[in-house]
């Protein structure tokens, strides 16, 4: 073995073993970071040193520093925002990935990230139940997979309208009209500010922030022009899904694209019994989900799907001389994503799917949703607490009377470390949301979190 293969094995070796003693201790560990990032800086930061350090040195400094502000995401009791955990053979695949080094963009450089890639597009394709033969792109995160199917949508309908969006860009275009649930996801919105189409129309919602296609069909008749509506998968505070199969007849009439934000709840198809919540979506145009949410790959994995795959590939590709073009497949990976250099984000995709099959993914996403009940029932039998929402999917919304004690309650399960849950506002409410996203989580996680919130309620009343 050659120096740099020893210095290799060195660095790997201590990562490897740093990695397994931080999994190792998620089960007993505080979820919480013990530190804040400003006591960290004068260890990992300062005047970078004139000499270096050896690979393994740096590893164990990393690890050994980085360890107390770190968050334990990836517990089965991490319940804040919709952040899943990492699956073994998903985050191991992961480790290959960055050990192989391959710029995923063209096919005909890196013929087996492609095939990987391919394989893994079609099997979601076949899991989600969308339409056989739609591209499908591996981006960062469901931003990006949302903007990602929204510029397809732009390209399309300006070139149906007959306006040269590539020649002529946006200036002088006919405007297209942007349709929105009220309770849709903020990041649909930064993903029109991205494409320069605006600030959306929103559309009224129910009282479990399902769009409303009475009101829609309003919105859509009240002008005219190229239309883009924009449904969701998964409501970020009750987990309701819009009603796609009457929304998207809706938009159908007025001849508007339609896109789905399924962040974590596409994966609702999955699942035979819970198949009902995404009735009617593949009708849509495109989707945009998170592998590292409901399916528990590591960070930096969103997918792009999108049915008109010429729309996608002239919203998204290049052709130029210094690139080398696979002409047998079915054309580039880049041409699919807003990156011409990427890492290999479908092969931990890959992983997850070939480790777990279709009836392991359906167990997974079914096992969240019942943590997600057994909380809720857990919680609604303390005195004092509200479930506010109806829990049909993964997530949960409580209160505790008034918005201070929702907020001191909030704030004192965080400070306790036991499980972390996010606050955020819902309904005019200050609320305590529970996310279950973790294939962790179940019966002593389960336990664990009533048990805290129980805990910081009574510390609260000063009991």
């Amino acid at each position: 073995m050659s120096h740099g293969g020893e210095e290799y094995a060195k660095a790997l070796a201590a990562a490897a073993r740093h990695s397994t003693a931080w999994l190792q201790s998620l089960p007993g560990r505080p979820v919480r970071p013990e530190v804040a990032a400003h006591d960290l800086t004068e260890v990992l930061g300062g005047r970078l040193p004139r000499g270096g350090m050896p690979a393994e040195e740096v590893v164990d400094l990393l690890a050994a520093t980085a360890e107390p502000g770190l968050m334990a995401m990836s517990s089965g009791r991490f319940f804040g925002w919709v952040i899943g955990g990492t699956l073994p053979a998903a985050l191991a695949s992961d480790w290959l990935v960055s050990a192989w080094d391959q710029n995923a963009g063209l096919r005909y450089a890196t013929p087996a990230m492609a095939a990987i890639e391919e394989s893994a597009g079609t099997w979601l394709l076949e899991l989600l139940g969308l339409p056989a033969g739609s591209d499908v792109g591996f981006v960062t995160g469901a931003t990006m997979a949302n903007f990602t199917g929204m510029a397809a949508a732009r390209w399309r309908l300006l070139s149906d309208a007959g306006w040269d969006l590539d020649r002529d860009g946006l200036f002088g275009a006919p405007r297209i009209r942007c349709f929105v649930g009220r309770e849709r996801h903020d990041s649909v919105d930064l993903g029109l500010r991205y494409l320069g189409l605006g600030k959306p129309v929103a559309v009224a919602a129910d009282g479990q922030g399902r769009l409303i296609p009475d009101a829609l069909d309003a919105a859509l008749a009240g002008g005219s022009g190229p239309a883009l509506v924009c449904l969701q998968a998964g409501n970020l505070h009750s987990g309701a899904f819009d009603p796609f199969p009457e929304a998207v007849r809706v938009a159908r009439k007025h001849g508007a694209w339609v896109h789905v934000d399924g962040a974590f709840g596409l994966w609702a198809a999955a699942v035979p019994e819970l198949r009902g919540l995404t009735r009617g979506c593949e009708d849509a145009d495109s989707w945009g989900t998170d592998a590292h949410k409901t399916l528990n790959v590591p960070y930096d994995c969103g997918i792009a799907v999108v049915r008109d795959a010429s729309a996608l590939r002239s919203a998204m590709g290049l052709h130029t001389s210094f690139l080398v073009h696979d002409t047998e497949g079915p054309g580039d990976p880049f041409e699919k994503v807003p990156e011409l250099s990427r890492r290999a984000r479908g092969v931990p995709v890959w992983a997850a799917l070939k480790s777990l099959g279709s009836d392991g993914v359906a167990a997974q996403v079914r096992g969240m949703a019942a943590a997600a009940s057994d909380i809720a029932a857990g919680l609604s039998g303390l005195d004092g607490v509200e479930v506010l929402n109806d829990v049909g999917y993964t997530q949960v919304c409580v209160a505790f009377g008034d918005d201070a004690t929702t907020r001191a309650v909030t704030a004192q399960i965080i400070k306790d470390g036991k499980v972390w849950m996010s606050g955020s506002r819902w309904q005019d409410r200050d609320i305590l949301r529970v996310s279950v996203s973790n294939w962790h989580t179940a019966g002593d996680e389960v336990r664990t979190a009533v048990d805290a919130v129980s805990s910081a309620l009574s510390s609260v009343r000063g009991i």
